[in-house]
């Protein structure tokens, strides 16, 4: 299959002016004869008709489909799962370890087009079944079922998702990448799903199946020189519903194809297709990517909103920033003003507890582990959503952000490990190689474990998503191959390092004062991760969308903006509490910090509950299961990263205004 869609400074993916001129002068000084730089696999392809094919040139358009999935249902299934026309060549194209995990099927498909060559009403295939035929019924009852939970097919032209586009009520055009398999009529006449653009859908307990798509690709011309030469842009499909009487004479019109729900007889079911090509001089091939984005208006985020909150953001971070600064230097000139006669009575607020601020904390080896893994989390988000900005990582690119994430963090183990191990040393621990070994294995495992009990929930299901055995051998090969060996090497070295204090820790522990309500250690964290959760609910809630409701996503420029806000703000909400707690003489601020942050993970466990029962329409046990165990994943991800940001903002905010004061 061929990879196209993409081009480095394009308008859909806007790269740094700066960046691009670098990567072209670099690719020219090998290939002088370059006509123009463009990321590996997504090359555009040329097509003409059939009399002019040349090497360069290809006058055959392929049809690629890939796997089918319901926002009913979690249980992606692939396209020859269910009885529809095949292609028994099986000219299948390679996929990557993204795809893979990703669940995608892509395979060819019997229908193939001609450049510029109008088809209508071609037969592709008939599909009988007997209801006395087991096998049959079967097959059949399967479709039925798929109908009723509005899968959706994904068909692929020129790696372009065709999308389908209809009106609405209020006169505007809705697209989606993707179209249904039919639609269905309850046995109390409630039309579900597509059967509401249709008035011909109206028989009770009816399922009706799009058996005819009616194609349309549109093309552009790169130049007027070359005319006959030219380069999709854009594909959309209209599905329609036709009980094909005679396969020998297909006209493609009349009333729609119905399976009834208690259909006992013979059925024949003919797949048809129409196909035309359409000239556009307006659309190029670097923004042909824009007319999804465009069309969809779950994609065009209200922007006045976003910057209402993106305001409040800034005004909350420097209201808390000031207070903390103009509180901490009147605190610390009063400090260093105090005769040095006076004894401790004279000291109060939080240089009272000096002795004890560096007290390492309880359980100091799971801490040090949890920090390791934050930091590794931490630098693989940052480095893929910034290449994600600079377009590397875009959606014609398929797998792309999957090999990146997994990529980074096989390779991150080093400073995980040697963060860990020198958090750990600080924390004046010794057992360094079991501090190694829980670093190493503890949250892959968890991760690990997870996988494979969804991965074994898919395989009983039968869905396409399922992960082969031979893949899962290969994450286990780069975990304990690759990543298992990094974070050896970096612990080794982060053992032999520790971080020194500006005060010494005396020998007997302080006792700690009462304390009031507003100082335990619940109610700070439930308040210290509303402002962090405040500033990504709304992204958050485009991202769930592109996960569960199969969109596609593209707004990484604004999730890398948020991201920023997001450390900004964890970090700030953090220190301001740890100041008042270190106030109230209580120095237990290791955890505490780690939580603050890390509360943030539990706000985005509770939206993800909200979000499945309020906006999702999934059914089944096996949905559901799936559903929450994919969130506890990205719930772990959070808590480690947000609490890892929470604990080094206040470890260096404590260690700052310690090493300022006068201390006897």
């Amino acid at each position: 299959m061929s990879a196209s869609g993409f081009r480095v400074g394009t308008k859909f993916w806007p790269a740094l002016p700066g960046l691009r001129w670098l990567l072209g002068l670099l690719l020219g000084l090998q290939a002088a004869r370059c006509p123009a730089f463009y990321l590996p696999g997504l090359a555009p392809v040329n097509f003409c008709e059939a009399n002019r094919e040349t090497a360069a040139c290809k006058s055959s358009v392929a049809l690629y489909v890939n796997r089918l999935d319901s926002v009913e249902s979690v249980l992606p299934y692939g396209y020859n799962t269910f009885d529809f026309c095949q292609d028994y060549g099986k000219k299948n194209p390679s996929v990557n370890l993204g795809q893979v995990l990703f669940g995608e099927k892509i395979t060819s498909s019997p229908y193939q087009f001609s450049f510029n060559k109008t088809e209508t009403c071609t037969k592709v295939c008939v599909k009988s079944y007997d209801t006395a035929n087991e096998d049959q019924n079967k097959k059949l009852a399967f479709l039925k079922k798929g109908i009723e939970l509005n899968y959706q097919h994904h068909w692929i032209i020129d790696n372009m998702p065709v999308i389908w586009c209809w009106d609405m009520e209020n006169g505007k055009k809705y697209c989606t990448p993707g179209f249904p398999i039919g639609c269905f009529i309850t046995k109390s006449g409630t039309p579900k799903d597509a059967c509401i653009i249709s008035s011909e859908f109206n028989k009770n307990n009816t399922f009706y199946l799009f058996n005819h798509v009616a194609i349309t690709i549109t093309y552009h011309t790169e130049s007027e020189t070359n005319w006959d030469i030219a380069r999709l842009v854009a594909a959309r499909v209209d599905p329609k519903s036709y009980k094909h009487s005679e396969e020998n004479y297909l006209t493609c019109n009349g009333p729609p194809m119905e399976i009834p729900g208690e259909y006992t007889d013979r059925l024949n079911i003919t797949y048809t297709y129409s196909v035309k090509l359409e000239k556009s001089k307006n659309i190029k091939w670097a923004s042909r990517w824009d007319y999804i984005l465009e069309s969809m208006p779950h994609t065009n985020i209200q922007w006045f909103s976003i910057m209402n909150s993106f305001v409040i953001v800034l005004f909350l971070s420097g209201m808390v920033a000031m207070i903390i600064l103009r509180t901490l230097h009147r605190d610390i000139v009063r400090y260093n003003l105090m005769s040095v006669s006076e004894d401790n009575q004279g000291e109060f607020g939080w240089k009272l507890v000096h002795g004890d601020v560096f007290r390492p904390p309880r359980n100091g080896m799971l801490l040090s582990v949890f920090l390791g893994q934050g930091i590794q989390v931490l630098i693989m988000t940052s480095i893929t959503l910034f290449l994600a900005c600079l377009g590397f990582l875009s959606p014609a690119n398929r797998g792309a952000l999957m090999i990146c994430t997994v990529v980074l963090w096989v390779l991150l183990g080093t400073p995980a490990g040697y963060v860990s191990a020198t958090m750990y040393k600080t924390f004046k621990g010794v057992a360094w190689k079991r501090n190694f070994l829980l670093m190493a294995l503890l949250c892959p495992g968890i991760v690990f474990a997870d996988l494979f009990i969804m991965n074994l929930i898919l395989w009983v299901e039968g869905s396409s998503a399922a992960m082969s055995f031979g893949t899962l051998i290969g994450i286990l090969a780069m975990w304990f191959g690759i990543s298992v060996p990094l974070t050896y090497f970096g612990a080794h070295f982060g053992r032999k390092k520790k971080f020194r204090f500006p005060v010494h820790t005396n020998q007997i522990p302080r006792v700690i004062p009462q304390q009031t309500f507003f100082t335990k250690p619940l109610l700070g964290m439930i308040i210290g991760g509303i402002l962090p959760f405040g500033c990504i609910f709304i992204q958050l809630f485009f991202i769930l969308n592109s996960i569960w409701s199969h969109q596609i996503y593209v707004m990484f420029g604004f999730l890398f903006l948020v991201f920023i806000i997001l450390l900004i703000t964890c970090s700030e909400a953090t220190v301001l509490l740890c100041y008042f707690n270190l106030c109230a003489e209580d120095y237990h601020w290791s955890w505490r910090a780690f939580f603050t942050g890390s509360f943030t993970a539990v706000y985005l466990f509770m939206y993800a509950v909200y979000y499945f029962f309020s906006k999702l329409q999934i059914t089944g046990v096996a949905s559901t299961i799936l559903y929450f165990g994919y969130t506890m994943i990205m719930v772990l991800i959070f808590f480690l990263f947000t609490g890892t940001v929470g604990f080094f903002s206040c470890f260096w905010f404590v260690t700052k205004i310690y090493s300022v004061v006068k201390v006897d």
